[in-house]
């Protein structure tokens, strides 16, 4: 089994996700497919099969949620030295030279990632090319959309 490194807020907010896919969203379900059964036959009942599509994805959740953490290898920034260097899990602000625009990004695992966010996956075209890099240096990356060049301005653990 390969860990997967996840952040401290990555893995809070899991379990916060399974809290509530136990607690509300599960019984909430077998509710709803309780009272679809009560309505007679089954075979043309559509809440029925919705509800029963719902509580099929919500199991998947489950499971994939219980499997990530049984391999999350925690990493928390706070509690490592901050010698500039660009890690997972650390802040970094990039000048684009593009656009001139600052843009911060935090380096995260898989499941944390979400670009409207600036959480980026550490095995990305940007966080591949990020990580390792100091304070100053220039990154050229190759994306989907083009060549990027930027600029580190800051590193920050948070």
């Amino acid at each position: 089994m390969e860990k997967e490194p996840i952040t401290v807020n990555g893995l809070q907010s899991l379990k916060e996700e399974l809290k509530e896919l136990k607690n509300i969203k599960r019984p909430a379900v077998v509710a709803a497919i309780a009272e679809a059964r009560s309505h007679g036959d089954l075979k043309e009942n559509a809440e029925y099969h919705a509800a029963k599509e719902q509580q099929a994805l919500i199991e998947s959740r489950v499971i994939s949620i219980n499997d990530i953490i049984a391999r999350a290898n925690v990493i928390d920034v706070t509690k490592i030295e901050n010698n500039n260097k660009v890690i997972f899990g650390s802040t970094v602000a990039v000048k684009d030279f593009k656009n001139k625009n600052k843009i911060e990004y935090k380096i995260v695992g898989q499941d944390e990632a979400d670009i409207s966010k600036n959480l980026i996956f550490f095995k990305s075209p940007i966080g591949k090319a990020l990580i390792g890099k100091d304070k100053g240096d220039l990154v050229s990356v190759s994306t989907p959309s083009g060549e990027r060049n930027f600029e580190i301005l800051e590193v920050r653990y948070i």
